[in-house]
């Protein structure tokens, strides 16, 4: 008999939470599903990031250049 105390949700229970410590990591599609989400999310974030910080640096490029 597998003893599933340890575990933080009931296998066949719905996600409660998209917390990463919330999520059942031992199920193969929660597995699959949340790493890609959690991928593509945080290439999303690096992109946006990349794009405020050249936005920044275009912004200070001008500054100097009409200073001059």
């Amino acid at each position: 008999m597998i003893d599933l105390k340890w575990k933080a949700m009931i296998p066949g229970e719905t996600v409660q939470s998209m917390l990463p410590q919330d999520i059942p990591w031992w199920m193969a599609d929660h597995f699959v599903f949340f790493s890609v989400l959690y991928l593509v999310l945080l290439t999303i974030g690096l992109g946006v990031g990349a794009v405020v910080f050249q936005s920044l640096s275009d912004t200070m490029t001008e500054k100097r250049k009409l200073a001059e």
